[in-house]
């Protein structure tokens, strides 16, 4: 029997986009912990925006909804670590200590951004040690983290990694997460998307500020000499996760 032409045509191209979609959303696809990851370092991001950009009420208020998804977040992750409430509390706690300290730099306690930054790491490290975490699913709460590294460089100094996790992303700077990032979405198909597309052009764009972000050096100076552009950065990582958070399901579970 003859087959009709046309669905000889059509039949592979609809299992080539079909394959595409589905590995997409299965790397987009997240769990709660997840999102308690990439979450918590927005409002981090947040919180620096607000001391940086002079307490504008439009930063203020994205701040009060970061620490409200965080939150929502971390409930939903609990039956995955009965630790994440907790922690998220102490975060919340630093973050709106942040606002407090007003927009004067010299009422912000000296010790103020390690604690700041321990808070944030600690929370990162046990949202991504629950059972069964799977580590391809990082990828947009490193572009977040890398974007507090940023924007903490920019505004109130160096962000303090947690260096004795050199294995994992809350342990490393852009000079391995930059290489890390670009494997993982050279793994996707840009060809068959166009929302990988625009993924790939968006990191494009921002990964450049990240390389410049000249970690290694105790200068607060980009390795190019040029000013930090932080809110730039900022506006590329929340525009890159959350296409990339859109592309799959949310899921609820731990």
């Amino acid at each position: 029997m003859n087959r009709n032409p046309l669905i000889r045509l059509i039949f592979p191209v609809i299992l080539g986009v079909m394959a595409a979609v589905s590995a997409v959303a299965q790397a987009a696809a997240m769990t709660a912990a997840e999102q308690v990851q990439v979450f918590a370092s927005r409002a981090t991001s947040s919180l620096l925006l607000v001391r940086g950009e002079g307490f504008q009420e439009e930063h203020r208020q994205r701040l009060e909804k970061d620490i409200a998804d965080l939150e929502t977040a971390a409930q939903a992750a609990m039956s995955g670590s009965s630790e994440i409430p907790g922690l998220t509390n102490q975060l919340v706690t630093q973050l709106r200590r942040g606002v407090s300290f007003g927009p004067n730099e010299e009422n912000m306690p000296w010790e103020y951004p390690q604690d700041l930054a321990k808070s944030l790491r600690e929370l990162l490290t046990v949202a991504r040690n629950v059972p069964n975490a799977d580590p391809s699913g990082e990828l947009p709460a490193k572009v977040e983290y890398l974007a507090v590294q940023y924007l903490s460089r920019s505004y109130i100094g160096s962000f303090e990694i947690a260096r004795e996790q050199t294995e994992n992303y809350v342990g490393q700077d852009e000079r391995v997460l930059v290489p890390q990032i670009d494997k993982e979405l050279g793994a996707l198909d840009a060809k068959g998307n166009p929302a990988v597309a625009k993924l790939k052009t968006r990191w494009k764009f921002l990964r450049a500020a990240l390389m410049d972000m000249n970690s290694g050096s105790n200068a607060l100076a980009s390795a190019s000499g040029r000013a930090f552009a932080p809110t730039t950065v900022d506006r590329h990582t929340r525009s890159m996760t959350g296409q990339w958070m859109s592309l799959g399901q949310v899921a609820g579970s731990p």
